[in-house]
């Protein structure tokens, strides 16, 4: 299936390098506002054309289009993609507002067209063996889950920071897509969130390359202490934050169960370590994997959209999937302005775990 990319900034040669390589895929063209590096990656990947967005959408053997604009445009681009009668797949978040996320699915419904959405680590080998795991009550029933994500923020290494701090950025909304998605596959969706939020700073100061020296104006919560009831009755913990400017201990993720606790590794990643501490056991035991992926293998959600439609079968991360998370974060947000519960009521299914196989490293 042919295929095509808009957005050529930093995210997009690991979706070019793994989709240039997927045998069920082929990347035609490539577009961005600065045609420079449209240019620039397309030489560097393979692409064949470089295109505008415009010439993008009007070519007819293009089927699905790879959307990875900056988070407040998502919406606005992939209801273009949607409108010129293509699939879509969109890097997280879904939309920077609920409203347009809830649009784009509805739009998608509509003319009878895919949206799926980042992040598909959740189907690497790291996250698909703690399913495994949970699904063969190794753990016992699941009671309740725990998420840190400490960090410093971007601004001393991304080349083009500013927008991680606008209204739509943030910790939750960058990292936390990662940390929810991970919860649903290896949980269910969640009913309701509650959270309190602050920020550290009015304003931080680029020390990356070019802009070093640059300061950026912060719009958003950076330290945000969620709690989460799930609707199996799992109650949730996640921390996320760009105020932690020192390394900290805290496990990525934890689950706890009546019969153990299961450590999951980092959600941004599709590899292990995956840890099992059975009750009464004071060591923890590392599992092997039992599944493929376990390489950077971000563009595995677009192999299994187009798989999808070929079997007629749901896509793993659809639009149902990235809406509820949308939600879920703009729910955080709400509860901590407003000093209150936020339920939600964009609900999912859990996407269907990959078949077990041997697991596989990258070729």
């Amino acid at each position: 299936m042919k295929i095509g990319v808009i957005g050529c900034g930093n995210i997009s040669s690991i979706y070019l390098e793994n989709c240039q390589s997927f045998a069920e895929i082929e990347v035609k063209a490539c577009a961005d506002l600065h045609r420079s590096k449209a240019e620039q990656q397309a030489e560097k990947y393979g692409v064949p054309f470089v295109y505008t967005v415009e010439e993008l959408l009007a070519d007819r053997e293009i089927e699905v289009v790879i959307n990875l604009t900056i988070p407040k445009v998502h919406a606005e681009v992939s209801r273009r993609v949607l409108e010129a009668g293509k699939h879509v797949y969109v890097e997280k978040p879904l939309a920077a507002e609920l409203d347009e996320g809830e649009e784009l699915v509805a739009l998608a419904a509509r003319k009878g067209l895919r949206i799926g959405s980042a992040p598909d680590t959740f189907l690497g080998a790291g996250i698909q063996t703690c399913k495994k795991l949970i699904d063969e009550g190794v753990i016992g029933r699941p009671l309740a889950v725990t998420g840190f994500m400490l960090r410093p923020g971007h601004e001393r290494w991304h080349p083009d920071p500013a927008f991680f701090y606008e209204r739509g950025g943030g910790p939750m909304f960058d990292m936390g897509p990662y940390y929810l998605t991970a919860f649903v596959q290896l949980l269910g969706p969640m009913k309701r969130v509650t959270c309190s939020a602050s920020k550290a700073y009015s304003e931080r100061v680029i020390t990356s390359e070019p802009k070093y020296g640059e300061k950026i104006p912060v719009e958003t919560p950076t330290y945000l202490a969620g709690t989460i009831e799930f609707q199996n009755g799992v109650i949730g913990t996640l921390i996320t934050s760009f105020d932690t400017f020192a390394k900290t201990d805290y496990p990525n993720i934890e689950i706890f169960g009546t019969g153990g606790v299961l450590r999951v590794p980092d959600p941004n990643r599709f590899d292990g370590p995956v840890y099992l501490k059975k009750t009464g056991e004071d060591e923890w035991l590392e599992v092997g994997l039992t599944h493929s992926y376990d390489y950077n293998a971000r563009g595995l959600g677009v192999l299994d959209l187009v798989r999808a439609i070929r079997e007629n079968r749901e896509h793993r991360a659809n639009g149902n999937v990235g809406l509820h998370v949308l939600e879920v974060m703009h729910g955080f947000h709400r509860a901590a302005e407003e000093g209150r519960h936020y339920t939600v009521k964009n609900q999912c299914d859990v996407p269907r775990p990959l078949p077990e196989e041997k697991k596989q490293a990258k070729s």
